[in-house]
């Protein structure tokens, strides 16, 4: 079986992906917890984890997901893209268009 290749990120992800990381990892130290104990708690390995806190593009978002419900964080989440400004100007200027109601 082929070896699946290496996921190609823009440097700015990266660094996105490395701050995500060192994180979790405070998170996890503040509340004195082991990699191993966390891994436990989340229900993945340990290996796993530290991909995650290491920036590992390759982690999987329920592993992410695991993770911070483990840590109590879970709702953090819910904050991803919540203040959408530049969603929301450029749906205020599709709105500014005029068009008929449809009947």
């Amino acid at each position: 079986m082929p070896k699946p290749s290496k996921i190609i990120l823009l440097p700015k992800q990266e660094v996105l992906l490395r701050t995500l990381g060192e994180q979790i990892k405070l998170a996890r130290l503040r509340r004195n917890l082991s990699a191993e104990q966390l891994a436990e708690r989340a229900g993945i390995a340990r290996t796993t984890l530290l991909r995650l806190e290491h920036g590992d593009g390759g982690a999987a978002l329920s592993t992410l997901i695991k993770t911070l419900f483990a840590l109590g964080l879970e709702r953090d989440i819910l904050l991803v893209a919540k203040d959408d400004l530049m969603g929301y100007r450029m749906q205020d200027a599709g709105l500014l268009v005029k068009k008929r109601a449809k009947s």
